[in-house]
């Protein structure tokens, strides 16, 4: 049983990090996203004119 604490701590909290991280980073990239397809339509609409 302390066998599978030991790998529990030694492994899990490496494991909700990168969770975590990855989540932040996803928004990051979501918000990215939104700017550039914004920064298209805004040079789309400005070489019209």
């Amino acid at each position: 049983m302390d066998q599978y604490m030991e790998l529990i701590s030694n492994t899990g909290f490496p494991i909700v990090v990168s969770l975590y991280l990855l989540s932040r980073m996803e928004k990051k990239l979501d918000s990215l996203v939104n700017a550039i397809d914004k920064l298209c339509e805004s040079y789309t609409t400005a070489n019209k004119r």
